[in-house]
């Protein structure tokens, strides 16, 4: 299955009157990054930064005055999504603008099965929170040390990391490739599930001092033992 782990800035959080000046995407197929990914900066189209969202991004009208609009990535932003899963935190907020930059568009909305809420599906795993990226990135162990601002691509990356925590770690999605057999269910609630191998086996959890003391009680019972017997 392919998928689209992405995060947006905006110029402030009202997606009717907003706009988009930034977005970040990392392609996963199979919950494995593919090493494909999209950055854009994006001109708001004479919309100003508010004071807020610029304390929270840090990126300013100059800076952006010089970017392309929306309507000329458009296109680029569609085809890098064509064919698959759009995966974000609070979902809702993020596809609310891109829907509205493609309404303004005439552009179809995304359909609404194809989005993949992690925000939801963190709160399902973690129902006692907090359940913030910065607060997953601390329970799974990723280091967000260089998140001193929001920025899309980062935060994408750092979203790429605790989404295939989510589903079962690192370990277990190196092993997915193309050759593997990898069935998803989704649940009635959107939860995603990937059933398959394991790619490799967990290390033992049996000591050497417990294989030998086991040895040691098998030659005490003697030819009797149990596990002396085939079959």
């Amino acid at each position: 299955m392919r998928e689209i782990v992405f995060d947006t800035e905006t110029t402030g959080l009202d997606n009717q009157t907003d706009r988009i000046i930034e977005i970040g995407c990392i392609e996963l197929e199979n919950q494995f990054p593919t090493g494909r990914s999209l950055h854009l900066f994006i001109n708001p189209d004479g919309r100003k930064v508010h004071p807020d969202a610029l304390a929270v991004h840090g990126i300013t009208d100059a800076f952006l005055a010089d970017k392309p609009v929306f309507a000329d990535v458009a296109e680029e932003i569609a085809a890098f999504f064509e064919g698959a899963h759009y995966v974000a935190h609070n979902a809702t907020f993020d596809m609310g603008f891109l829907n509205s930059e493609y309404r303004r568009l005439g552009r179809p909305p995304v359909a609404a099965d194809l989005v993949i809420d992690t925000l939801a599906l963190a709160r399902r795993r973690h129902p006692m929170g907090p359940n913030s990226l910065d607060a997953l990135c601390r329970r799974y162990g990723i280091d967000n040390s260089h998140r001193s601002k929001h920025g899309a691509l980062l935060d994408a990356e750092l979203l790429t990391d605790v989404y295939i925590e989510m589903l079962g770690g690192r370990q277990a999605a190196l092993g997915l490739s193309a050759s593997t057999t990898v069935e998803v269910e989704r649940s009635s609630d959107d939860e995603v599930v990937v059933i398959g191998e394991r790619p490799t086996p967990l290390p033992p959890r049996v000591s050497a001092s417990d294989i030998q003391a086991h040895a040691a009680l098998v030659d005490r019972i003697g030819a009797e033992a149990l596990w002396r017997k085939s079959g």
